[in-house]
């Protein structure tokens, strides 16, 4: 499985933008699969950001920095994960990850450790 992100850029603050992960794996692959996103501001943790389930796009989870402002969707047609961010801020200036695990249970037990990774693309708020 290989991820690519995409869509980062320079923004103002209040503007928004779309993040996309594209997975090279077929679709079947993924079912089963939760997918996420994570962010890691300069000096800081990686962070997590929002989730999505892959057999079930209503089933979702969200960070409280993000919840209201994010919305992570996919599109099994594309094998794509997004993320529309809104309303964004200085403070969501990270490079945003996507992430793409096995798991079957809560959103609180998801193995992120043993996920697979993309590489990162950097969103820059400037205020």
């Amino acid at each position: 499985v290989q991820l690519q992100a995409s869509g980062g850029g320079l923004v103002q603050t209040g503007g928004s933008l779309r993040l996309s992960c594209a997975a090279s794996a077929s679709e079947r692959t993924f079912s089963g699969y939760v997918m996420g996103w994570f962010r890691q501001a300069p000096g800081q943790e990686r962070e997590f950001v929002a989730a999505i389930s892959w057999s079930d796009s209503t089933n979702t989870h969200y960070a409280d920095s993000a919840e209201g402002r994010f919305t992570i969707a996919r599109d099994r047609t594309k094998n794509t994960v997004y993320l529309e961010m809104n309303n964004l801020e200085p403070a969501d200036t990270a490079v945003y990850y996507c992430a793409a695990v096995l798991h079957f249970g809560n959103w609180y037990r998801v193995p992120w450790d043993n996920a697979y990774w993309g590489q990162g693309t950097l969103v820059t708020v400037s205020s």
